[in-house]
């Protein structure tokens, strides 16, 4: 199946605000989540990791005592695509903010 392809800089500025607890640009896309305890945040990359599983795109991730750093970028498109705007709407349904 193939990918879409990046996203022009136009089509990210109008897609970003209905993403207003993401920021970056059309290299990638950047989110926090700040979990009570790092067990929540443990448990908030496997809920993460379960709904990029069956998009089969999956974001970069970084964990830092309770809070978990998500980037989303299409590597294969060489920036942010659609899918990366589908994750973050995904993800921002488990953890509204």
């Amino acid at each position: 199946m193939p990918r879409p392809p990046k996203l022009t800089p136009d089509e990210l500025t109008a897609a970003l605000p209905d993403l207003p607890l993401w920021s970056g640009g059309t290299d990638g896309l950047t989110r926090s989540v700040k979990l009570p305890t790092f067990a929540d945040a443990v448990a908030a990359i496997v809920r993460i990791g379960f709904v990029a599983e069956s998009m089969d795109h999956h974001p970069d991730v970084d964990l830092r005592w309770r809070t978990v750093h998500l980037t989303v970028v299409s590597h294969s498109a060489g920036g942010v695509s659609q899918l990366d705007l589908d994750l973050a709407r995904r993800i921002d349904a488990l953890f509204p903010g």
